[in-house]
């Protein structure tokens, strides 16, 4: 599997990807996808035609804004590596602390990001839908303090 930067020129595949990952009503079409990768500080990696994750960081903070692995893709390790190299990539451009929201009734997607070191910090009611709650997740990197730029 190789991962490659995500351009905006990729948004229909993209779309294609995040819409076999998530149900109808929670997909994102195309347009979205290309405006968030055109924003300043937003940034997108893809393995294959399998996965992608987009995020953006500003300043000091970052922040996932979605993960999506083609079902057929899943249990192999796309998502970890997705993580992990835009993990890498944040704190080595200076961020402090990661942020992202997850569905809380996606146990999968939950334990992915606590291996890693996500630790709740909130609940989101309604954020998807009505009813459709997300867990609010922060990871801090080692020597930091979350909230405190560096001088």
């Amino acid at each position: 599997m190789r991962l490659v930067v995500a351009e905006p020129g990729e948004a229909d595949l993209l779309a294609t990807i995040h819409a076999t990952a998530f149900p109808p009503e929670a997909a994102w079409d195309a347009t979205t996808i290309a405006t968030l990768l055109g924003l300043e500080g937003t940034f997108g990696l893809r393995a294959d035609e399998k996965g992608f994750i987009l995020a953006r960081q500003t300043l000091d903070e970052a922040e996932i804004l979605t993960l999506a692995v083609r079902p057929d893709a899943r249990r192999g390790g796309i998502a970890a590596k997705l993580v992990k190299t835009v993990l890498a990539g944040v704190e080595a451009a200076g961020a402090h602390s990661m942020f992202l929201e997850v569905a809380e009734d996606n146990t999968a997607a939950i334990a992915l990001y606590a291996a890693f070191g996500f630790t709740r910090i909130g609940l989101r009611r309604d954020y998807y839908a009505p009813g459709a709650h997300a867990l609010a997740m922060r990871l801090s990197f080692a020597g930091t303090t979350p909230g405190l730029s560096a001088k």
